[in-house]
């Protein structure tokens, strides 16, 4: 692979690399100490990197910063975040303005303590918990390299380049994201590391002792350390990286704080501000005189020509793609913008008639995978994938074809035993554009992915978690494996729609949702068979209201059996036994609080019916339920943790059969 670098030269503007760099050091501690708050030994230690990095390597323009062939740059040290903003600052992006910087970690403004997705242009990913960020990157590498296979290097040729620190490959998720980068050979993800050995309690030796070289290289990592004050060693080490068939670790060695006369060096720089005093000694040592927040003409001239060469070579980019096939054009276009191809909805609906007719008994996570089976067919863009549970999960369609190291012509990954890993890469999948990813686990180690399904809510990218195994109904592998407390704990995250089909049908219309919503969705399905129990065909999506009568009273309604997933067919029992006994009962299907809580009151009022009893049924711990039945309500359901045995006897077990749905009933009333 040909060396991808620009020709720049400072001095043409007067300048030099370390005048550019300490255009970053200086703006990053003037923001630092005027919020009284935040981390300038990071960006004043990797502002030589960075600006090696941007002036000499990175293809991005700042007046199109979601130009689709740009190069990615992740910022998983995200604590450092004014790095970042000084770059957008620098480079030219029209809402990083020096207001912005004066405003840093203030209400309201762009420049969060974090860099967050979406509060200003040239933020690739929301980073700050330690690792996401490289985990990311590696699902961006991977999507760089998906996108090129279905529509060539033409279009899609790019480089992830990512930061982290000592505490990004600390963190566990990083074993994940290195490992599973290194067996599929992403080699255009470079990786700069900032090797300072300093963390918030002082040297990285007090509880690290990691050959940090040795580990990524055991991962098919190609991996080298260079002084990170030395422009041309950077240059040269990231030049090589380019051309290696294996990602790439740079460990840039840094002193933390750079300039700082005092402090640099120190754990004392890394979260709080270096005072007026150091930050005035600062000034003096790098021989910045300029005032707070104000760049030499000079130096901003070198930094607005560094950015301004970005429209030539997203203009180029739009040559290449007018000269594509109309098609080819049309599809890549339709992708990028996450536009859902014609013919989607009628798939949906004549597999929905198809599973009325059958009338099967099967588990939801089967249904889920025949569904799978009509989705991948009218969704090119669908990559899916399983942390080594695919034959459990029912994740892989007929006809998907596997991706490999060096074959990227398909569209279903194997990401092993790595959860955390995978959910971060789905989110960088997305984030990339022209790519929908989905991949599947045991509901119970959702725990794994909980962080990166967050920030997946955090961020509003679609993906789509596939948890089977739901309840205390998958059976003999116990209480380990037996979600109990997950659907309470996924329900509290702001943004992400939990789903809980009760049937094929429902899985259908479940995940149609989760493909046309705007953020992440979980699927939550089951181990054992189910009843189908929409026996009627109509085209509309009834879980689109999130909760609906799915058997309504016989007269006066006394009771409202509330129920998911696999208890709606006990709800439904019950209804028929309370029936027999004089009792007027209603089942109401509830699929997703989440989209419930969106419809209008009169239609809430309806499905719940002021006045009857509402009686709670999914085997799952109670808390949250109380939103719908009241303190006054009944909620059947589990006070603790499961046991090893048939479902069958669990169920009997633990009280969540129609005869304990009746007797609590006629115990309230």
């Amino acid at each position: 692979m040909a060396v991808r670098r620009h020709a720049f030269d400072p001095a043409e503007h007067g300048t030099s690399y370390r005048e550019m760099a300490n255009a970053i050091r200086a703006l990053s501690m003037d923001a630092v100490q005027q919020a009284n708050s935040g981390h300038p030994g990071m960006p004043m230690g990797m502002a030589d990197v960075a600006t090696v990095l941007f002036s000499q390597f990175l293809r991005f323009d700042p007046k199109r910063a979601t130009w689709p062939d740009r190069d990615r740059f992740v910022l998983s040290a995200g604590h450092g975040s004014m790095l970042l903003y000084s770059l957008l600052h620098l480079t030219g992006y029209p809402d990083m303005t020096t207001e912005q910087l004066r405003n840093f970690r203030q209400l309201g403004y762009r420049t969060a303590g974090h860099p967050e997705f979406g509060h200003a242009e040239g933020i690739e990913t929301t980073t700050g918990p330690l690792g996401q960020g490289l985990g990311n990157a590696v699902g961006m590498a991977l999507g760089e390299r998906l996108m090129a296979a279905r529509f060539g290097d033409e279009l899609v040729d790019h480089f992830t380049y990512c930061v982290v620190g000592d505490g990004c490959l600390m963190e566990g998720i990083s074993h994940e994201a290195i490992s599973l980068a290194g067996h599929l050979k992403l080699a255009k993800l470079i990786v700069l590391f900032d090797d300072n050995a300093i963390s918030i309690d002082g040297s990285t030796g007090l509880a690290c002792s990691d050959d940090q070289l040795a580990r990524f290289r055991a991962c098919g990592w190609d991996a080298r350390r260079v002084d990170g004050h030395d422009h041309a060693a950077v240059a040269e080490a990231i030049a090589a990286a380019q051309q290696t068939d294996t990602p790439s670790l740079i460990a840039c060695r840094t002193t933390i704080g750079y300039g700082a006369p005092n402090k640099q060096g120190t754990a004392a720089t890394h979260g709080a501000p270096l005072g007026a005093e150091e930050v005035a000694a600062a000034r003096k040592q790098l021989g910045w005189d300029a005032e707070p927040f104000v760049v030499p003409e000079g130096i901003a001239a070198a930094w607005r020509a560094v950015g301004a060469r970005g429209a030539e070579l997203s203009a180029a980019w739009d040559g290449r793609l007018a000269a594509a096939p109309a098609a080819e054009q049309a599809e890549f276009q339709r992708r990028i913008e996450g536009v859902l191809p014609e013919g989607l909805d009628q798939a949906i609906a004549t597999f929905k008639q198809e599973i009325v007719a059958e009338a099967p008994k099967v588990a939801t996570r089967v249904a889920s995978q025949k569904v799978l089976n009509v989705l991948t067919g009218a969704l090119p863009e669908l990559v899916g994938g399983s942390a080594d549970l695919t034959g459990s999960n029912g994740t892989k369609a007929a006809g998907m074809k596997v991706v490999s190291a060096g074959d990227f012509d398909g569209t279903y990954i194997h990401y092993g035993v790595r959860e955390h890993g995978m959910a971060a890469a789905m989110n960088g999948l997305a984030q990339h554009g022209g790519l929908l990813p989905y991949g599947g686990t045991f509901l119970v180690f959702s725990d794994y992915c909980r962080p990166s399904i967050r920030l997946a809510a955090m961020m509003r990218q679609k993906a789509v978690f596939v948890l089977t195994h739901d309840s205390i109904g998958l059976g003999e592998d116990g209480p380990t494996h037996q979600p109990v407390e997950h659907l309470a704990a996924l329900r509290a995250i702001p943004g992400l729609r939990v789903f809980r089909p009760a049937d094929a049908v429902e899985t259908a219309e479940c995940w149609e949702l989760a493909i046309k919503g705007e953020g992440p969705s979980v699927l939550a399905l089951t181990r054992q068979n189910v009843p189908t129990v929409r026996v009627e065909h109509v085209t509309e999506n009834y879980c689109a209201w999130g909760a609906y009568i799915l058997a309504p009273a016989d007269g006066q309604r006394q009771v409202t059996l509330l129920a998911t997933g696999s208890e709606v067919q006990i709800a439904l029992e019950a209804r028929r036994q309370l029936k027999d006994r004089g009792v007027s009962a209603a089942v109401v299907s509830m699929p997703c609080w989440e989209l419930f809580l969106e419809q209008p009151p009169h239609y809430r009022d309806e499905v719940l019916g002021p006045g009857s009893l509402p009686v709670a049924v999914e085997a799952a711990a109670s808390f949250g339920w109380h939103r719908w039945v009241g303190l006054d309500g009944v909620s059947v359901g589990m006070s603790g943790f499961g046991a090893s045995g048939k479902y069958e006897q669990l169920y009997e077990h633990f009280g969540i059969t129609a005869e304990a749905v009746v007797k609590a009933v006629e115990t309230w009333l």
